[in-house]
Formats: structure tokens, C-alpha cells, sequence
């Protein structure tokens, strides 16, 4: 199994970043996808997740300015970050949760696969 992050960097506020998480090694339609992120000393926070039928849920601190997508074609999942502000400085981490948890929940405790994550840096 794999997720593999990719398009973090450093940015001011008010910038955009695209992340990207390429999935290998198990049925991609049988989970649904996630991003959290997690900033040194803090818990990891669930940020946004979809589901097989494009269902999303995003945390209320992203809301309008987040997108999730996906591309089941390629089993790739995708995160368009708009006006980004400092407080959204964090490692972003591509996250699986499978079929049968709750997945609007956004808890960690449902997710089944990580990704080693990205590095987000907003500067003021």
C-alpha cells in the first residue's frame, strides 16, 4: 500500500497550493479519502473527505476556500487550497478510510492508510 503526497511548499497568505496523493496497492473504491493535517505539539486534524459517490465534508476552518476531488481513474486524490492563511501552515497527510466507518467523521482512528505527508507553509 502507498499514498504518496506531492505539491506542498511555502507560500504567502492569500496564495493557492494543489496537493496531490497518488494510491497504489488496494481497491481505491472501497475506502474513502482524506486529508488531515498536523502541526508539531498539535493532534492531527481531519480537513476534508470524499467519498466513491463524490460526497465531501470539509472542516468548518477551510470551508469555501478547500476543494477535495478525486480522480478514480487514476486513483488519485487532489486538494485545491485558496487564500491560504498561516494558520493553515501544517504537514498535510493524505489519509484512507474504509467503507463501513463513519466517514464524515473525519477521526483518525478510522483511518487504515497514511500517506508520509506534505509540508504546507503560509507566511504572513
Amino acid at each position: 500500500v502507498q499514498l504518496m503526497e506531492s505539491g506542498g511548499g511555502s507560500v504567502q497568505a492569500g496564495g493557492s497550493l494543489r496537493l496531490s496523493c497518488a494510491a497504489s496497492g488496494f481497491t481505491y473504491s472501497r475506502y474513502c479519502m482524506a486529508w488531515f493535517r498536523q502541526t508539531p505539539g498539535q493532534e492531527r486534524e481531519g480537513v476534508a473527505i470524499i467519498d466513491h459517490y463524490d460526497r465531501t465534508t470539509y472542516a468548518d476552518s477551510v470551508k469555501g476556500r478547500f476543494t477535495i476531488s478525486q480522480d478514480n481513474a487514476k486513483d488519485t486524490l487532489y486538494l485545491q487550497m485558496n487564500n491560504l492563511k498561516p494558520e493553515d501552515t501544517a504537514m498535510y497527510h493524505c489519509a484512507a478510510v474504509p467503507y463501513g466507518r463513519w466517514c464524515a467523521r473525519m477521526s483518525t482512528t478510522d483511518v487504515g492508510y497514511w500517506g508520509q505527508g506534505t509540508q504546507v507553509t503560509v507566511s504572513s
